[in-house]
């Protein structure tokens, strides 16, 4: 049984962790901030942030808790952020890709995409490719992508439906965009290896955890759901895979965690076996990487 306690000292480290002002990603945060690392809360909301930061910073530990302004609704503020880190850090160990949206009514991003693709996975990719010569400064840096078991039930990213010209399903949209989280990470490592590149591409879903995130659902609709399991997890527990991807020794690129219980909904980390079988296709992955490029404007430098 793995928990945050069995993390190996982080002093030293930089790790960013985008959304970690609530839920997962605060107690992403706190468990890294209290092993040492100097940790970048990554936020659209600085007023959260900051209160966020003061109360990580009340647990005595040799790390340091900073803050900055991100929006992944937004490409000028991702390339802003980039810039402002790029100018205060020499190079990134591990970038947690942890904030996301789920199910809100049917939104746009500030170039038009479908809100949760657009967040989820077009943000978080034009962050990565902008902050990738950081990790390569790094040594064996790590790029952690937060995913979830919902990318199973997505039958395929509909390209012609990605700026809602046909229909909003929030569901399906969620699906999609974490589908395309994992082909991301997949499809990333492909690259670093062939470049003979030394970061680490890896993922995590947190299982079946109550937080922040749900709160575009309805709460009667959220407690019927939540009725069917036998137990549902606490923000930290819900960390667990996440912390364990960016900080264990032997983690390889391409390895997705989960929590290790019946179905994955709850339990310690573990590999995971909820992975849709288009997340490792190839064609999909230039696809979808393709796409990106130009979507963002972002290029990676390998």
């Amino acid at each position: 049984m793995w928990t945050k306690e069995d993390i190996k000292d982080q002093t030293g480290k930089t790790i960013i962790v985008t959304g970690a002002n609530t839920g997962i990603g605060y107690e992403t945060a706190l468990a890294l901030y209290e092993k040492g690392a100097n940790v970048i809360i990554a936020s659209r909301d600085l007023i959260k942030a900051e209160q966020a930061a003061d109360k990580i910073c009340k647990t005595k530990s040799a790390g340091s808790v900073k803050t900055e302004v991100l929006d992944l609704t937004n490409y000028e503020s991702i390339r802003n952020f980039a810039v402002i880190i790029q100018k205060k850090h020499s190079k990134i160990d591990v970038l947690i890709n942890n904030a996301g949206i789920m199910m809100p009514p049917p939104g746009q991003t500030a170039d038009g995409h479908e809100s949760q693709f657009g967040v989820n996975f077009l943000g978080h990719f034009a962050l990565t490719g902008l902050l990738f010569p950081l990790l390569k400064e790094a040594g064996q840096a790590r790029i952690v992508t937060v995913s979830s078991g919902a990318n199973v039930l997505s039958a395929g990213i509909d390209y012609d439906n990605l700026k809602l010209q046909k229909s909003y399903d929030a569901n399906r949209e969620y699906a999609d965009s974490k589908l395309a989280n994992m082909i991301f990470l997949y499809e990333l490592q492909r690259r670093i290896d062939q470049s003979k590149g030394n970061v680490l591409s890896v993922g995590a879903h947190p299982g079946v955890v109550y937080t922040d995130l749900q709160r575009h659902i309805e709460k009667e609709t959220l407690k019927a759901a939540f009725a069917q399991f036998d137990e549902v997890m606490q923000p930290w527990q819900g960390a667990l895979p996440s912390l364990f991807a960016a900080t264990v020794t032997d983690v390889q690129g391409g390895d997705y965690f989960g929590p290790d219980g019946a179905k994955e909904l709850t339990g310690y980390p573990a590999k995971s076996s909820l992975i849709s079988g288009i997340a490792k296709d190839t064609t999909q992955g230039a696809k979808l990487w393709d796409y990106a490029e130009n979507a963002t404007g972002v290029k990676f430098i390998f």
